[in-house]
């Protein structure tokens, strides 16, 4: 039976916790849950008061992906299915736009869109037992969540292609090697360093976080050039804020910034 809550959600301070909770189902994504989860981005995208996100997953496996047999049929008929009112597309593939920092925790079985879902993360944290499959072309489709986009630029093309053409297992260490995963720590310690790692960016300015992903993704989808063209007016901005200042006064007395994102 399933849970009545596929997705949890939890604010720890600055820090939104994000829990995928369908473990008896290996947290496989029905239609229902597809929902909720972008419903809980776009809860955290509109608090205030948070700073950073941690996606994670209840029980032993991250996702086994798409539950096809619910979804499949639906987005045969349909094609892109509709985000629900308030939502954010946690795969980062239309508007609205996440623009807070979001780290993943991953652990057990990861597969097809789940690796999607990591990739539009910003940071990855793989437990040991971590095993990953981009598996669609063994079901007769193709990565359809970004892997075919983020993948190679995240890794290389040849690593890329060395998985997503061949629907290969492989494990947290091949995943940390390539550059897909970011570290590598014993199973069961994946949320919490993942939750130190969020700590760490919720500590620092706001507004000086949010303008760092806007301008590296400005590069990726837009080139250097225009990145380069931002570059300077978006320090001029952020120069003039309290966090700024506040920056500039911790720096003088040699301490931490208490930073209010303002």
């Amino acid at each position: 039976m399933d849970t009545p809550d596929p997705i949890t959600r939890e604010r720890r301070g600055h820090i939104f916790l994000i829990g995928l909770n369908r473990p008896a189902k290996r947290n496989a994504f029905d239609l229902a849950m597809l929902n909720e989860l972008a419903l809980a981005y776009g809860e955290m995208q509109r608090d205030d008061e948070v700073r950073c996100g941690v996606l994670f997953a209840h029980g032993d496996h991250f996702t086994a992906g798409l539950d096809l047999a619910e979804v499949g049929p639906a987005v045969a008929e349909q094609g892109q299915l509709p985000l629900p009112a308030g939502g954010v597309d946690p795969w980062g593939l239309r508007d609205p736009e996440r623009t807070k920092p979001l780290v993943c925790a991953l652990q057990g079985i990861c597969l097809t869109a789940g690796i999607e879902l990591a990739l539009a993360a910003d940071v990855r944290v793989a437990a040991a037992d971590t095993r990953f499959a981009q598996i669609e072309i063994k079901r007769g489709i193709f990565p359809f969540g970004g892997a075919t986009i983020r993948f190679p630029r995240e890794v290389g093309w040849g690593n890329a292609m060395r998985y997503l053409l061949t629907g290969d297992e492989y494990g947290a260490e091949e995943a940390r090697r390539i550059g897909f995963v970011q570290e590598v720590v014993p199973a069961g310690q994946q949320l919490s360093r993942a939750l130190e790692i969020a700590a760490t960016i919720a500590a620092q300015a706001p507004l000086g976080v949010r303008a760092t992903l806007a301008s590296a993704r400005l590069a990726q989808r837009e080139g250097e050039a225009a990145a380069s063209a931002r570059l300077t007016p978006e320090a001029v901005e952020l120069m003039r804020t309290e966090d700024a200042r506040e920056g500039l006064q911790s720096f003088l007395e040699r301490r931490a910034g208490r930073f209010s994102g303002r």
